[in-house]
Protein backbone atom coordinates (compact mmCIF):
# COMPACT_ATOMS: atom_id res chain seq x y z
CA UNK A 1 0.00 0.00 0.00
CA UNK A 2 1.01 3.42 -0.69
CA UNK A 3 1.96 5.90 1.90
CA UNK A 4 -1.35 8.48 0.31
CA UNK A 5 -2.57 7.66 3.74
CA UNK A 6 -6.17 7.51 2.48
CA UNK A 7 -7.51 4.56 4.33
CA UNK A 8 -8.07 6.39 7.82
CA UNK A 9 -9.99 9.79 6.02
CA UNK A 10 -13.54 7.83 7.07
CA UNK A 11 -15.53 8.29 3.80
CA UNK A 12 -18.86 6.57 5.35
CA UNK A 13 -18.50 9.57 8.41
CA UNK A 14 -18.84 12.58 5.86
CA UNK A 15 -21.14 11.61 2.97
CA UNK A 16 -24.35 13.48 2.61
CA UNK A 17 -27.29 12.53 5.63
CA UNK A 18 -30.28 10.49 5.17
CA UNK A 19 -32.64 12.14 2.53
CA UNK A 20 -35.19 12.60 5.13
CA UNK A 21 -32.15 14.92 7.03
CA UNK A 22 -32.10 16.77 3.91
CA UNK A 23 -35.68 17.29 2.67
CA UNK A 24 -35.61 18.90 6.16
CA UNK A 25 -32.98 21.11 5.90
CA UNK A 26 -34.31 21.90 2.39
CA UNK A 27 -37.56 22.81 3.41
CA UNK A 28 -36.65 24.90 6.85
CA UNK A 29 -34.84 26.77 4.22
CA UNK A 30 -37.34 27.21 1.85
CA UNK A 31 -40.59 28.18 4.76
CA UNK A 32 -38.12 31.21 6.01
CA UNK A 33 -37.99 32.65 2.52
CA UNK A 34 -40.96 32.50 2.05
CA UNK A 35 -42.20 34.46 5.19
CA UNK A 36 -39.54 37.07 4.35
CA UNK A 37 -40.90 37.94 0.93
CA UNK A 38 -44.31 37.29 1.59
CA UNK A 39 -43.31 40.31 4.47
CA UNK A 40 -41.68 42.48 1.41
CA UNK A 41 -44.61 41.95 -0.77
CA UNK A 42 -46.94 42.94 1.49
CA UNK A 43 -45.42 46.42 2.40
CA UNK A 44 -44.48 46.99 -1.63
CA UNK A 45 -48.50 46.91 -1.95
CA UNK A 46 -49.43 49.15 0.80
CA UNK A 47 -46.67 51.69 0.31
CA UNK A 48 -48.25 52.04 -3.73
CA UNK A 49 -51.34 51.91 -2.68
CA UNK A 50 -51.11 54.85 -0.40
CA UNK A 51 -48.79 56.52 -2.55
CA UNK A 52 -51.18 56.32 -5.13
CA UNK A 53 -54.29 58.00 -2.72
CA UNK A 54 -53.49 61.08 -3.07
CA UNK A 55 -53.07 62.62 -6.61
CA UNK A 56 -54.42 65.71 -6.62
CA UNK A 57 -51.21 66.86 -4.10
CA UNK A 58 -48.05 68.46 -5.95
CA UNK A 59 -45.35 65.78 -7.02
CA UNK A 60 -42.46 67.28 -4.75
CA UNK A 61 -45.31 66.72 -1.49
CA UNK A 62 -46.01 63.42 -3.10
CA UNK A 63 -42.58 62.28 -3.18
CA UNK A 64 -42.14 63.15 0.18
CA UNK A 65 -44.48 61.00 1.14
CA UNK A 66 -43.50 58.06 -0.57
CA UNK A 67 -39.87 58.39 0.78
CA UNK A 68 -41.55 57.97 4.47
CA UNK A 69 -43.71 55.29 3.90
CA UNK A 70 -40.29 53.02 2.35
CA UNK A 71 -38.71 54.34 5.86
CA UNK A 72 -41.59 53.31 7.81
CA UNK A 73 -41.62 50.29 5.75
CA UNK A 74 -37.79 49.25 6.01
CA UNK A 75 -38.06 49.51 9.77
CA UNK A 76 -40.99 47.34 9.84
CA UNK A 77 -39.38 44.76 8.45
CA UNK A 78 -36.17 44.94 10.62
CA UNK A 79 -38.08 44.84 13.73
CA UNK A 80 -39.77 41.57 12.04
CA UNK A 81 -36.76 40.11 11.57
CA UNK A 82 -35.29 41.02 14.80
CA UNK A 83 -38.73 39.14 16.51
CA UNK A 84 -37.85 36.85 14.10
CA UNK A 85 -34.19 35.79 15.07
CA UNK A 86 -35.39 36.25 18.88
CA UNK A 87 -37.76 33.47 18.72
CA UNK A 88 -35.26 31.25 16.62
CA UNK A 89 -32.90 31.87 19.43
CA UNK A 90 -35.03 30.52 21.86
CA UNK A 91 -35.47 27.32 19.87
CA UNK A 92 -38.81 27.86 18.65
CA UNK A 93 -40.76 29.06 15.77
CA UNK A 94 -44.20 30.67 15.27
CA UNK A 95 -46.07 27.13 15.63
CA UNK A 96 -44.23 26.54 18.85
CA UNK A 97 -41.74 24.11 17.98
CA UNK A 98 -38.20 23.29 19.39
CA UNK A 99 -34.76 22.55 17.43
CA UNK A 100 -34.26 18.86 18.60
CA UNK A 101 -34.63 18.34 14.60
CA UNK A 102 -31.86 20.22 13.92
CA UNK A 103 -34.56 22.44 11.46
CA UNK A 104 -34.84 25.75 12.97
CA UNK A 105 -30.72 25.71 13.86
CA UNK A 106 -30.81 24.84 10.30
CA UNK A 107 -32.88 27.61 9.12
CA UNK A 108 -31.12 29.93 11.70
CA UNK A 109 -27.58 29.06 10.15
CA UNK A 110 -28.84 29.16 6.48
CA UNK A 111 -29.78 32.93 6.82
CA UNK A 112 -26.27 33.80 8.86
CA UNK A 113 -24.56 32.10 5.88
CA UNK A 114 -26.35 34.46 3.81
CA UNK A 115 -24.99 37.37 5.15
CA UNK A 116 -21.70 35.68 5.09
CA UNK A 117 -21.53 35.40 8.62
CA UNK A 118 -19.74 32.35 10.41
CA UNK A 119 -21.97 30.04 11.67
CA UNK A 120 -22.90 29.44 15.85
CA UNK A 121 -22.69 26.27 16.84
CA UNK A 122 -24.35 25.52 20.07
CA UNK A 123 -22.76 23.41 22.68
CA UNK A 124 -23.96 20.31 21.69
CA UNK A 125 -21.60 17.89 20.30
CA UNK A 126 -24.08 16.36 17.85
CA UNK A 127 -24.83 20.13 16.77
CA UNK A 128 -20.74 20.42 15.76
CA UNK A 129 -21.05 16.76 13.73
CA UNK A 130 -24.10 18.07 11.77
CA UNK A 131 -22.25 21.71 10.80
CA UNK A 132 -18.91 19.86 9.67
CA UNK A 133 -20.96 17.93 7.58
CA UNK A 134 -23.00 20.70 6.15
CA UNK A 135 -19.94 22.45 5.49
CA UNK A 136 -18.42 19.79 4.06
CA UNK A 137 -20.96 19.69 1.95
CA UNK A 138 -21.41 23.27 0.83
CA UNK A 139 -17.61 24.41 -0.11
CA UNK A 140 -16.68 24.68 3.66
CA UNK A 141 -17.67 27.69 5.96
CA UNK A 142 -16.50 29.35 9.54
CA UNK A 143 -17.97 27.88 12.44
CA UNK A 144 -18.09 29.86 15.57
CA UNK A 145 -18.03 27.18 18.76
CA UNK A 146 -19.77 28.16 21.83
CA UNK A 147 -17.65 29.89 24.26
CA UNK A 148 -16.37 28.16 27.47
CA UNK A 149 -17.86 24.74 25.97
CA UNK A 150 -16.60 21.62 26.25
CA UNK A 151 -18.24 19.25 22.97
CA UNK A 152 -17.54 15.56 24.48
CA UNK A 153 -17.34 12.96 22.23
CA UNK A 154 -18.35 9.53 22.87
CA UNK A 155 -18.95 7.85 19.33
CA UNK A 156 -16.68 7.55 16.28
CA UNK A 157 -16.73 6.47 13.04
CA UNK A 158 -13.65 4.80 10.94
CA UNK A 159 -11.70 5.84 14.41
CA UNK A 160 -12.24 9.35 14.20
CA UNK A 161 -14.41 11.21 16.40
CA UNK A 162 -15.44 13.95 14.11
CA UNK A 163 -16.04 13.99 10.41
CA UNK A 164 -13.22 14.30 8.67
CA UNK A 165 -12.43 17.81 6.86
CA UNK A 166 -12.64 17.98 3.29
CA UNK A 167 -13.35 21.53 2.60
CA UNK A 168 -11.93 24.85 3.79
CA UNK A 169 -13.50 24.99 7.57
CA UNK A 170 -12.50 27.10 10.40
CA UNK A 171 -13.40 26.07 14.04
CA UNK A 172 -13.00 29.24 15.91
CA UNK A 173 -13.27 28.69 19.60
CA UNK A 174 -13.24 30.82 22.74
CA UNK A 175 -11.52 28.87 25.55
CA UNK A 176 -13.81 25.99 23.92
CA UNK A 177 -12.58 22.40 24.22
CA UNK A 178 -12.73 19.14 22.18
CA UNK A 179 -12.57 16.21 24.13
CA UNK A 180 -13.07 12.51 23.87
CA UNK A 181 -15.07 11.08 26.75
CA UNK A 182 -13.35 9.27 29.12
CA UNK A 183 -15.34 5.95 28.64
CA UNK A 184 -15.60 6.27 25.29
CA UNK A 185 -13.56 3.45 22.75
CA UNK A 186 -10.15 4.65 21.70
CA UNK A 187 -10.47 7.10 18.50
CA UNK A 188 -8.94 10.66 17.35
CA UNK A 189 -10.16 13.79 17.80
CA UNK A 190 -9.54 15.15 14.18
CA UNK A 191 -8.84 14.04 10.65
CA UNK A 192 -8.10 16.36 7.41
CA UNK A 193 -8.37 14.43 4.55
CA UNK A 194 -6.83 15.19 0.88
CA UNK A 195 -7.89 18.54 -0.17
CA UNK A 196 -9.29 19.62 3.29
CA UNK A 197 -7.93 22.81 4.78
CA UNK A 198 -8.59 23.17 8.75
CA UNK A 199 -8.25 26.25 10.53
CA UNK A 200 -8.57 25.51 14.22
CA UNK A 201 -8.33 28.89 16.60
CA UNK A 202 -8.24 29.22 20.99
CA UNK A 203 -9.37 25.38 20.90
CA UNK A 204 -8.14 22.43 23.15
CA UNK A 205 -8.11 19.27 21.73
CA UNK A 206 -7.66 16.68 24.78
CA UNK A 207 -7.83 13.00 25.19
CA UNK A 208 -7.79 11.32 21.66
CA UNK A 209 -6.56 7.89 21.41
CA UNK A 210 -5.55 5.56 18.80
CA UNK A 211 -4.24 1.94 18.73
CA UNK A 212 -2.14 0.09 15.68
CA UNK A 213 -3.97 -3.18 14.58
CA UNK A 214 -2.97 -6.19 16.09
CA UNK A 215 -0.35 -7.96 14.61
CA UNK A 216 3.02 -8.85 15.05
CA UNK A 217 5.50 -6.00 14.99
CA UNK A 218 9.05 -6.51 13.00
CA UNK A 219 11.73 -6.01 14.52
CA UNK A 220 12.92 -2.61 14.68
CA UNK A 221 15.79 -0.93 13.24
CA UNK A 222 16.15 2.64 15.58
CA UNK A 223 19.79 3.82 15.52
CA UNK A 224 22.18 3.00 17.42
CA UNK A 225 25.69 4.33 17.69
CA UNK A 226 27.72 1.19 19.22
CA UNK A 227 29.01 -0.10 15.82
CA UNK A 228 26.62 -3.37 16.54
CA UNK A 229 24.70 -5.28 13.60
CA UNK A 230 22.04 -7.92 15.98
CA UNK A 231 19.20 -7.92 15.04
CA UNK A 232 16.92 -8.39 17.62
CA UNK A 233 14.13 -10.80 17.49
CA UNK A 234 10.50 -9.59 16.82
CA UNK A 235 8.64 -9.25 20.46
CA UNK A 236 5.10 -11.02 20.78
CA UNK A 237 2.15 -9.49 20.13
CA UNK A 238 1.04 -7.34 23.39
CA UNK A 239 -1.84 -5.44 24.47
CA UNK A 240 -2.82 -2.64 22.97
CA UNK A 241 -1.71 0.78 24.45
CA UNK A 242 1.04 -0.99 26.75
CA UNK A 243 4.09 0.79 27.62
CA UNK A 244 6.06 1.17 24.71
CA UNK A 245 10.01 -0.33 23.96
CA UNK A 246 12.62 0.83 22.45
CA UNK A 247 14.18 -0.29 19.49
CA UNK A 248 16.86 -2.06 19.79
CA UNK A 249 18.39 -2.93 16.02
CA UNK A 250 21.28 -1.48 14.60
CA UNK A 251 21.27 0.46 11.16
CA UNK A 252 24.22 -0.62 8.50
CA UNK A 253 27.17 1.98 8.91
CA UNK A 254 27.02 3.49 5.38
CA UNK A 255 29.87 5.94 3.12
CA UNK A 256 29.27 9.78 3.58
CA UNK A 257 30.63 12.39 1.36
CA UNK A 258 30.69 15.69 3.41
CA UNK A 259 30.42 18.87 1.71
CA UNK A 260 32.59 22.01 2.67
CA UNK A 261 30.79 23.78 5.56
CA UNK A 262 30.30 27.89 5.36
CA UNK A 263 33.56 30.17 6.21
CA UNK A 264 37.27 29.23 5.98
CA UNK A 265 39.18 26.18 6.47
CA UNK A 266 40.24 22.76 3.88
CA UNK A 267 37.62 20.86 2.21
CA UNK A 268 37.11 17.29 4.54
CA UNK A 269 37.45 14.57 3.10
CA UNK A 270 35.09 11.18 2.97
CA UNK A 271 35.64 8.97 5.87
CA UNK A 272 35.73 5.39 4.91
CA UNK A 273 33.11 3.00 6.53
CA UNK A 274 32.38 -0.19 5.43
CA UNK A 275 29.12 -1.08 4.60
CA UNK A 276 27.27 -3.90 6.21
CA UNK A 277 23.81 -5.72 4.46
CA UNK A 278 20.73 -4.46 6.12
CA UNK A 279 18.55 -6.74 7.56
CA UNK A 280 15.13 -8.01 6.07
CA UNK A 281 12.94 -5.80 8.62
CA UNK A 282 9.67 -5.58 6.16
CA UNK A 283 6.72 -7.88 7.60
CA UNK A 284 4.86 -9.80 4.61
CA UNK A 285 1.48 -7.05 5.70
CA UNK A 286 1.63 -4.04 7.05
CA UNK A 287 -1.21 -1.22 8.37
CA UNK A 288 -0.76 1.69 6.55
CA UNK A 289 0.70 4.87 7.49
CA UNK A 290 -1.83 6.90 9.29
CA UNK A 291 -3.79 4.20 10.46
CA UNK A 292 -3.01 4.98 13.99
CA UNK A 293 -0.94 7.90 13.90
CA UNK A 294 -1.77 11.24 14.96
CA UNK A 295 -4.27 10.87 17.92
CA UNK A 296 -5.50 14.20 18.06
CA UNK A 297 -5.11 15.31 14.68
CA UNK A 298 -4.10 13.87 11.50
CA UNK A 299 -3.64 15.72 8.38
CA UNK A 300 -3.25 13.42 5.30
CA UNK A 301 -1.53 14.20 2.24
CA UNK A 302 -2.98 16.73 0.20
CA UNK A 303 -4.38 18.40 3.54
CA UNK A 304 -3.66 21.10 4.84
CA UNK A 305 -4.19 22.16 8.70
CA UNK A 306 -3.15 25.77 10.56
CA UNK A 307 -3.29 25.98 14.15
CA UNK A 308 -3.55 29.19 16.23
CA UNK A 309 -3.86 29.98 19.92
CA UNK A 310 -4.69 26.51 20.78
CA UNK A 311 -3.46 23.08 23.20
CA UNK A 312 -2.95 19.54 22.15
CA UNK A 313 -2.97 17.70 25.53
CA UNK A 314 -3.19 14.52 26.36
CA UNK A 315 -3.40 12.31 23.36
CA UNK A 316 -1.89 9.42 22.58
CA UNK A 317 -1.10 7.69 19.52
CA UNK A 318 -0.89 3.89 19.27
CA UNK A 319 1.99 4.48 16.44
CA UNK A 320 3.43 7.64 16.19
CA UNK A 321 2.40 11.39 16.68
CA UNK A 322 0.16 11.63 20.26
CA UNK A 323 -0.46 15.30 19.57
CA UNK A 324 -0.49 15.53 15.86
CA UNK A 325 0.73 13.81 12.68
CA UNK A 326 1.02 15.80 9.64
CA UNK A 327 1.46 14.06 6.38
CA UNK A 328 0.39 17.32 4.18
CA UNK A 329 0.84 21.04 5.61
CA UNK A 330 0.52 22.28 9.14
CA UNK A 331 1.46 25.43 10.26
CA UNK A 332 0.98 25.72 14.46
CA UNK A 333 1.16 29.43 15.61
CA UNK A 334 0.93 30.57 19.30
CA UNK A 335 -0.04 26.91 20.59
CA UNK A 336 0.45 24.43 23.14
CA UNK A 337 1.27 20.57 22.07
CA UNK A 338 1.92 19.34 25.83
CA UNK A 339 1.28 15.82 27.58
CA UNK A 340 1.21 13.83 24.51
CA UNK A 341 2.53 10.75 23.88
CA UNK A 342 3.19 8.09 21.24
CA UNK A 343 3.90 4.37 20.65
CA UNK A 344 7.03 4.79 18.65
CA UNK A 345 8.06 8.23 17.05
CA UNK A 346 6.32 12.10 17.82
CA UNK A 347 5.05 11.97 21.09
CA UNK A 348 4.57 16.06 20.57
CA UNK A 349 4.27 15.73 16.59
CA UNK A 350 4.82 13.64 14.10
CA UNK A 351 6.00 14.53 10.61
CA UNK A 352 6.47 13.60 6.91
CA UNK A 353 5.58 16.29 5.05
CA UNK A 354 5.70 20.41 5.78
CA UNK A 355 5.46 21.59 9.31
CA UNK A 356 5.91 24.96 10.93
CA UNK A 357 6.43 25.78 14.04
CA UNK A 358 6.12 29.70 15.09
CA UNK A 359 6.30 31.02 18.67
CA UNK A 360 4.90 27.70 20.45
CA UNK A 361 6.01 25.16 23.05
CA UNK A 362 6.44 21.57 22.43
CA UNK A 363 6.65 20.07 25.91
CA UNK A 364 6.19 17.53 28.48
CA UNK A 365 5.61 14.81 25.78
CA UNK A 366 6.95 11.18 25.26
CA UNK A 367 7.53 8.35 22.90
CA UNK A 368 8.56 5.02 22.81
CA UNK A 369 11.74 5.18 20.16
CA UNK A 370 12.56 9.05 18.96
CA UNK A 371 11.32 12.38 18.80
CA UNK A 372 9.70 12.82 22.40
CA UNK A 373 9.06 16.32 21.36
CA UNK A 374 8.71 16.48 17.36
CA UNK A 375 9.74 13.52 15.42
CA UNK A 376 10.72 14.33 11.61
CA UNK A 377 10.01 10.99 9.83
CA UNK A 378 11.11 7.35 11.27
CA UNK A 379 14.02 4.91 11.88
CA UNK A 380 13.71 2.15 9.52
CA UNK A 381 11.00 0.28 11.01
CA UNK A 382 8.73 -1.60 8.15
CA UNK A 383 6.52 1.70 8.34
CA UNK A 384 9.44 3.75 6.97
CA UNK A 385 8.21 7.61 6.79
CA UNK A 386 11.05 9.61 5.27
CA UNK A 387 11.29 12.83 6.96
CA UNK A 388 9.54 15.70 5.53
CA UNK A 389 9.98 19.79 5.96
CA UNK A 390 10.77 21.47 9.32
CA UNK A 391 11.13 25.06 10.57
CA UNK A 392 10.89 26.36 14.19
CA UNK A 393 10.70 29.29 14.84
CA UNK A 394 10.80 31.37 18.50
CA UNK A 395 10.04 28.50 19.95
CA UNK A 396 10.92 26.01 23.10
CA UNK A 397 11.27 22.26 22.78
CA UNK A 398 11.37 21.57 26.55
CA UNK A 399 11.30 18.14 29.15
CA UNK A 400 10.21 15.84 26.32
CA UNK A 401 11.12 12.41 26.82
CA UNK A 402 11.86 9.27 24.31
CA UNK A 403 12.70 5.59 25.27
CA UNK A 404 15.64 5.66 22.64
CA UNK A 405 16.50 8.83 20.55
CA UNK A 406 16.22 12.54 20.50
CA UNK A 407 14.56 13.54 23.36
CA UNK A 408 13.93 16.55 22.39
CA UNK A 409 13.97 16.30 18.28
CA UNK A 410 14.59 13.65 16.18
CA UNK A 411 15.05 13.79 12.27
CA UNK A 412 15.34 11.00 9.99
CA UNK A 413 16.25 11.87 6.10
CA UNK A 414 14.76 15.34 6.53
CA UNK A 415 15.58 18.94 6.46
CA UNK A 416 15.24 20.65 9.78
CA UNK A 417 15.89 23.89 10.53
CA UNK A 418 15.34 25.90 14.31
CA UNK A 419 16.00 29.53 14.33
CA UNK A 420 15.53 31.36 17.64
CA UNK A 421 14.41 28.85 19.59
CA UNK A 422 15.15 26.49 22.89
CA UNK A 423 16.11 22.86 23.18
CA UNK A 424 16.27 22.46 26.92
CA UNK A 425 15.60 19.82 29.79
CA UNK A 426 14.72 17.08 27.32
CA UNK A 427 15.99 13.13 27.92
CA UNK A 428 16.14 10.23 25.89
CA UNK A 429 17.00 6.64 26.67
CA UNK A 430 20.37 4.06 26.30
CA UNK A 431 20.85 5.30 22.38
CA UNK A 432 21.66 8.94 22.53
CA UNK A 433 20.48 12.37 21.54
CA UNK A 434 19.20 13.48 24.81
CA UNK A 435 18.21 16.98 23.62
CA UNK A 436 18.40 16.29 19.13
CA UNK A 437 19.17 13.34 17.07
CA UNK A 438 20.04 13.85 13.48
CA UNK A 439 20.24 10.58 11.91
CA UNK A 440 20.94 9.19 8.55
CA UNK A 441 20.46 11.50 5.61
CA UNK A 442 19.11 14.33 7.59
CA UNK A 443 20.21 17.77 6.95
CA UNK A 444 19.63 19.87 10.29
CA UNK A 445 20.20 23.41 10.90
CA UNK A 446 20.34 25.19 13.97
CA UNK A 447 20.73 29.40 14.21
CA UNK A 448 20.46 31.31 17.25
CA UNK A 449 19.59 28.29 19.25
CA UNK A 450 20.03 27.01 22.55
CA UNK A 451 20.59 23.64 23.53
CA UNK A 452 20.92 22.80 27.14
CA UNK A 453 20.64 20.39 30.58
CA UNK A 454 19.35 17.74 28.73
CA UNK A 455 20.64 14.38 29.43
CA UNK A 456 21.24 10.87 27.44
CA UNK A 457 21.86 7.60 29.23
CA UNK A 458 23.94 6.89 25.74
CA UNK A 459 25.62 9.28 23.22
CA UNK A 460 25.35 13.05 22.34
CA UNK A 461 23.64 14.59 25.92
CA UNK A 462 22.94 17.48 23.40
CA UNK A 463 23.47 16.21 20.00
CA UNK A 464 23.90 13.40 18.42
CA UNK A 465 24.77 12.98 14.14
CA UNK A 466 24.91 9.84 12.57
CA UNK A 467 25.91 10.34 8.93
CA UNK A 468 24.24 13.45 8.90
CA UNK A 469 24.76 16.96 8.21
CA UNK A 470 24.76 19.41 11.01
CA UNK A 471 25.40 23.32 10.65
CA UNK A 472 25.20 25.60 14.10
CA UNK A 473 25.34 29.11 13.98
CA UNK A 474 25.30 31.67 16.51
CA UNK A 475 24.06 28.94 19.06
CA UNK A 476 24.96 27.87 22.57
CA UNK A 477 25.25 24.22 23.29
CA UNK A 478 25.39 23.96 27.78
CA UNK A 479 25.15 22.17 30.95
CA UNK A 480 24.00 18.41 28.65
CA UNK A 481 24.74 14.78 30.05
CA UNK A 482 25.61 11.88 28.39
CA UNK A 483 26.56 8.89 30.14
CA UNK A 484 28.25 7.14 27.21
CA UNK A 485 30.28 9.38 24.86
CA UNK A 486 30.37 12.98 23.94
CA UNK A 487 28.64 15.32 26.69
CA UNK A 488 27.67 18.29 24.50
CA UNK A 489 28.02 16.39 20.86
CA UNK A 490 28.34 13.44 18.85
CA UNK A 491 29.43 12.97 15.59
CA UNK A 492 29.20 8.93 14.23
CA UNK A 493 30.48 9.02 10.38
CA UNK A 494 28.69 12.86 9.73
CA UNK A 495 29.83 16.04 8.65
CA UNK A 496 29.31 18.84 11.17
CA UNK A 497 30.13 22.91 11.09
CA UNK A 498 30.29 25.21 14.11
CA UNK A 499 30.14 28.63 13.43
CA UNK A 500 29.93 31.09 15.82
CA UNK A 501 28.76 29.33 18.92
CA UNK A 502 30.27 27.76 21.96
CA UNK A 503 30.35 24.01 23.55
CA UNK A 504 30.82 24.38 27.37
CA UNK A 505 30.01 23.30 30.59
CA UNK A 506 28.95 19.96 29.17
CA UNK A 507 29.51 16.48 31.00
CA UNK A 508 30.56 12.98 30.00
CA UNK A 509 30.21 11.26 32.95
CA UNK A 510 29.73 6.92 32.55
CA UNK A 511 32.56 4.84 33.25
CA UNK A 512 35.17 5.51 30.25
CA UNK A 513 33.22 8.34 28.54
CA UNK A 514 35.44 10.27 27.07
CA UNK A 515 35.04 13.65 24.26
CA UNK A 516 32.75 16.29 27.50
CA UNK A 517 31.99 19.08 24.44
CA UNK A 518 32.60 17.04 21.34
CA UNK A 519 33.63 12.83 20.06
CA UNK A 520 34.17 12.15 16.54
CA UNK A 521 33.69 9.23 15.23
CA UNK A 522 34.71 8.75 11.44
CA UNK A 523 33.27 11.82 10.90
CA UNK A 524 34.07 15.36 10.02
CA UNK A 525 33.92 18.55 12.33
CA UNK A 526 35.00 22.15 11.86
CA UNK A 527 35.43 24.82 14.25
CA UNK A 528 34.57 28.32 12.91
CA UNK A 529 35.13 31.36 15.31
CA UNK A 530 33.93 29.13 18.03
CA UNK A 531 34.53 28.30 21.53
CA UNK A 532 34.70 24.83 23.15
CA UNK A 533 35.58 25.69 26.85
CA UNK A 534 34.87 24.08 30.99
CA UNK A 535 33.81 20.58 29.61
CA UNK A 536 34.18 17.38 31.94
CA UNK A 537 34.71 14.01 31.16
CA UNK A 538 35.64 10.72 33.13
CA UNK A 539 38.42 9.60 30.53
CA UNK A 540 40.60 12.43 28.98
CA UNK A 541 40.12 14.29 26.93
CA UNK A 542 37.39 16.19 28.53
CA UNK A 543 37.47 18.80 25.16
CA UNK A 544 37.79 17.20 21.77
CA UNK A 545 37.70 13.59 21.23
CA UNK A 546 38.42 11.88 17.33
CA UNK A 547 39.63 8.70 15.95
CA UNK A 548 40.65 10.55 13.00
CA UNK A 549 42.49 13.86 12.27
CA UNK A 550 40.03 14.99 10.79
CA UNK A 551 38.73 18.29 12.84
CA UNK A 552 39.81 21.50 11.53
CA UNK A 553 39.94 24.50 14.14
CA UNK A 554 40.05 27.84 12.72
CA UNK A 555 42.39 30.54 14.43
CA UNK A 556 39.56 32.52 15.83
CA UNK A 557 38.70 29.47 17.56
CA UNK A 558 39.64 28.36 21.18
CA UNK A 559 39.38 24.83 23.05
CA UNK A 560 40.78 25.60 26.43
CA UNK A 561 39.44 25.04 31.00
CA UNK A 562 38.41 21.20 29.73
CA UNK A 563 39.14 18.53 31.97
CA UNK A 564 41.30 15.96 32.59
CA UNK A 565 42.62 17.54 28.91
CA UNK A 566 41.32 19.56 25.85
CA UNK A 567 41.97 17.00 23.01
CA UNK A 568 43.25 13.64 22.07
CA UNK A 569 42.44 11.14 19.37
CA UNK A 570 44.20 8.83 17.36
CA UNK A 571 46.59 9.41 15.67
CA UNK A 572 47.90 11.44 19.06
CA UNK A 573 46.93 14.91 18.74
CA UNK A 574 49.11 17.28 20.99
CA UNK A 575 47.17 18.95 23.53
CA UNK A 576 47.46 22.29 22.17
CA UNK A 577 44.42 20.80 20.08
CA UNK A 578 45.33 20.23 16.14
CA UNK A 579 48.01 23.13 16.48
Amino acid sequence: MSNDVTTPDGEALTGPPNRGRRKLWVAAGVAGLTGIVGLAALGGIAARDDSSGGSDRPDAQSNARQNVSDADRADDEKGKSEDSKGEDSKGGDSKGGDDRSGANWSRQEDRRDDKGKAKDVPCHTDKLIQAIVHANENHGGVLELAKGCTYELTRSERGNGLPVIKEKIVLKGHDTKIVRAATADRFRILNVGRGGHLTLKDVTIKGGQTEARKMVPPPMSAPRLDGSTQVAPAPAARPAMAAPQPAVTATPQVSVTPTPGPGSGPALASPKRTPTPAPDLAPPTQPPLGDADGAGLLVQRGGQADIEHSTFAQNRAGRNGGGIANFGTTTIRKSTIEHNSAEIFGGGIFNAGALRVEESKVVYNSAGTGGGGIANGTAPNGLTAKGGTVWVWKSTISHNRSGSVGGGLFDSDGETTLHQSKVTDNTAGGEGGGGIFAFVGSNLALEQVEVARNFTEGVGGGIAVQRATLVVQHSLVKENESRRDGGGLHNLAGLVTLQDSEIVANRASGAGARGGGIFNDGGAVKLLRTKVAHNVATEPPGGIWTDVDRVFIDDKSAVKDNRPTNCQGSPVIPDNCFG
